[in-house]
């Protein structure tokens, strides 16, 4: 069940941020993140609503919010990565980086991952020299930068995410998700209203952005269910299987190329995470 809710988490994480990224080119980023976030709130409280849980200790409330600042600057790197850089290089970073944070918060706690594991840590590095391959002299060249250094920030929030809401006990049910959000919103908010950033969205990407915040928050309940009925490192690892969804919908929808290294740097770290949940 914990794989299954994982592989559910990787595909909404995968179509959410595709959405997010396809709004970002047409909205400010802040007004992206504050309104899916916001529709994500929404849908956590329902959920949170719906499971029944009582109200847990306040450090299930701490994880979460703790986690909602991590997760919300990872999005933030990566809306911001997939609107403005190369897609097939920023997301599979974002992955392997989120994957292996996991498992070395783990090891410092006393885990001892498995040959398997090291193995996906090795493969995702040799992705990362895969991904980031290419002529001295593209005209891409600073894209391809870009998209390196917000990855691999996307990635640090997404591992710091996972560890940190992997922390809230079971009896917190899905209120951690709504701490998370709040502390979002509130950040999000916060940064646009001392950056003097517009909040507004048009009527265009609104669409988008409620589908982008939905897929988001479904993709965090699945993901938190996983870590619950498994371990951190196999859901983890899994959850970050969300580039191939990713991908393919860019090379589908906006036809960006894919040259022959990247897609192996791609399957490198696709079977680098996969690795790393054995």
């Amino acid at each position: 069940m914990a794989i299954f809710l994982a592989g559910l988490s990787a595909l909404m994480y995968g179509a959410g941020d595709f959405c997010g990224g396809m709004a970002t080119r047409r909205a400010p980023l802040p007004a992206v993140l504050a309104s899916s976030q916001m529709v994500g709130l929404a849908v956590a409280l329902v959920a949170s609503l719906a499971f029944g849980f009582h109200l847990s200790a306040p450090a299930d409330f701490l994880w979460g919010a703790l986690a909602g600042v991590c997760g919300s600057a990872g999005i933030a790197a990566l809306y911001s990565a997939l609107a403005t850089t190369v897609v097939a290089v920023a997301s599979p970073l974002a992955a392997v980086t989120g994957a292996i944070i996991p498992v070395a918060l783990g090891v410092a706690a006393g885990e001892r991952p498995g040959a398997a594991s090291w193995a996906g840590i090795f493969l995702g590095v040799c992705a990362i020299a895969l991904l980031t391959a290419g002529p001295s002299k593209s005209a891409r060249d600073g894209a391809v930068r870009r998209a390196v250094f917000l990855g691999v920030s996307a990635g640090a929030g997404f591992g710091l995410f996972f560890f940190f809401i992997s922390r809230t006990s079971h009896a917190s049910g899905l209120w951690p998700l709504v701490a998370a959000r709040i502390a979002t919103v509130s950040s999000v908010v916060l940064f646009a209203l001392v950056t003097r950033r517009p909040l507004h969205l048009s009527r265009a990407s609104f669409p988008v952005v409620v589908l982008s915040g939905a897929l988001d928050m479904g993709a965090n309940i699945a993901f938190l269910l996983a870590a619950r009925t498994g371990m951190l490192s196999v859901s983890a690892a899994v959850a970050a299987l969300y580039p191939g969804p990713t991908v393919i919908l860019a090379w589908i929808i906006l036809r960006e190329r894919v040259t022959a290294p990247r897609v192996i740097g791609l399957v490198f770290a696709l079977a680098g995470v996969a690795l790393i949940s054995a």
